[in-house]
């Protein structure tokens, strides 16, 4: 996996063609709110978002948090891909 947790600036990572697409989020335990998604202008197109919100439900299914998207971009991400429900926030396991 690729997208790493970088909790001195808040946000999830994913480095791809050394650029940085990232999700900002606000942690309190076990429960994590993603508020903005944003890719690198560069990347936008290319799936780069899609594959670290892929990358975020795995690190979430591993390490046992819950999640809220709150950014548009990540619910209509978690409304496409139904599979993931498992780790929103508000959701029987």
């Amino acid at each position: 996996m690729n997208v790493r947790d970088n909790a001195t600036l808040g946000r999830f990572e994913l480095e791809e063609k050394g650029l940085i697409v990232f999700a900002n989020y606000h942690r309190s335990g076990q429960h994590i709110v993603i508020p903005h998604v944003e890719a690198a202008p560069a990347l936008r197109g290319t799936g780069a978002a899609d594959r670290l919100m892929s990358g975020i439900v795995e690190l979430a299914r591993r390490d046992g948090f819950r999640l809220s998207p709150t950014c548009s971009y990540a619910r209509i991400w978690f409304r496409r891909h139904p599979d993931a429900a498992d780790v929103l926030a508000g959701v029987a396991r």
